[in-house]
């Protein structure tokens, strides 16, 4: 077991009457004891525990540290303050290890460049995925030519929001769910380039027209998507992030905040439908569903956090929909 002593520049006055924490930290697992923080200033965070447990096991970085009140509860917070814990003068926390972590930036350009070269084997028409007949040759259906456009204009101005526009809360994800992502994207990505690329593809059941509307809700969803991030990653810095919500701008394409909380996420909606419309492919409708199902949850999530943390935030806004959801 080891220890770690916590010291604090206070006066010999504050120290004598000052009532300090001792917090010992177990494995979760084995509910081994592996540090022993004494004397620990009430006032300090979660994150400064971690800090300390980091200087005791190198190894567990901050960001691949869980801290539990007890085993099989929640995971503690980092801006949680100790003595706001139901805790006596001796803490016990519980850790977790999360495991080995990447930066946001890293993670989200392998997610979003797994898509792209994935769609573009199945556009290619190797002859692995459909044999050696009707392969290798540019399919007579513009709409097939037009899809692979739409598909990369997609990924790739999700990858320039990454490296220019997005803000991370938090530096880090794990490793793990890095792969768990990239299994779903290619997957997904997989099911429907197959079908969209495939000799025997039909062209949408409306033609032209149904085409034309499709890639012009498309482009504009895509527009507007970006442009609510650009106002996200615009907002006043030197306003404190608690006192502050999101709202429209002078853009046109912000103006869906008058309606609901997540107008990044509407619009992402409608690039997938506007997709799955364009090119008539059930398996890119199905990604849309189960896509639009996630960004609900997080939509909703996101929307019920502002209505708490702001008195004057707008009552009749809805989540993702306006006026339904």
């Amino acid at each position: 077991m080891r220890r770690y002593k916590c010291f604090v520049d206070v006066g010999l006055e504050d120290l004598l009457t000052s009532v300090t924490i001792n917090v010992e930290i177990r494995d979760l697992e084995t509910r081994q004891h592996l540090c022993f923080l004494d004397k620990v200033e009430p006032n300090l965070t979660i994150g400064d525990v971690k800090q300390m447990f980091h200087a005791c096991y190198p190894k567990w970085y901050p960001a691949r540290q869980s801290m539990q009140l007890e085993p099989g509860g929640r995971a503690l917070k980092d801006e949680e303050i100790l003595k706001d814990l139901p805790t006596g003068t001796t803490a016990i926390l519980y850790f977790k290890d999360l495991g080995s972590h990447l930066g946001y930036t890293t993670i989200f350009l392998a997610e979003y460049s797994g898509p792209l070269l994935v769609y573009f084997l199945f556009y290619l028409r190797l002859p692995v995925f459909y044999g050696t007949t009707n392969t290798l040759t540019s399919s007579p259906h513009s709409v097939i030519h037009l899809a692979c456009c739409c598909h990369t204009f997609h990924y790739i101005k999700k990858a320039i929001e990454v490296l220019f526009v997005h803000r991370f809360t938090h530096g880090t994800m794990p490793l793990r769910n890095m792969i768990k992502n990239s299994y779903y994207y290619l997957g997904f990505t997989a099911w429907f380039a197959y079908y969209i690329n495939h000799p025997l593809y039909t062209p949408p059941s409306f033609g032209k027209i149904q085409i034309a509307l499709s890639l012009i809700l498309f482009l504009i969803c895509e527009t507007g998507n970006f442009s609510v991030h650009v106002a996200l990653n615009s907002m006043k810095a030197d306003v404190p992030k608690a006192q502050r919500f999101p709202q429209a701008t002078r853009n046109p394409f912000t103006w869906l905040y008058v309606f609901v909380s997540c107008p990044n996420y509407t619009y992402e909606m409608g690039s997938l439908i506007s997709f799955a419309i364009m090119t008539q492919c059930i398996p890119a409708g199905v990604y849309a569903f189960i896509r639009f199902f996630q960004l609900t949850i997080w939509a909703r999530e996101k929307h019920h956090k502002y209505l708490k943390d702001f008195k004057e935030y707008p009552r009749f806004r809805t989540s993702i929909i306006p006026l339904i959801l």
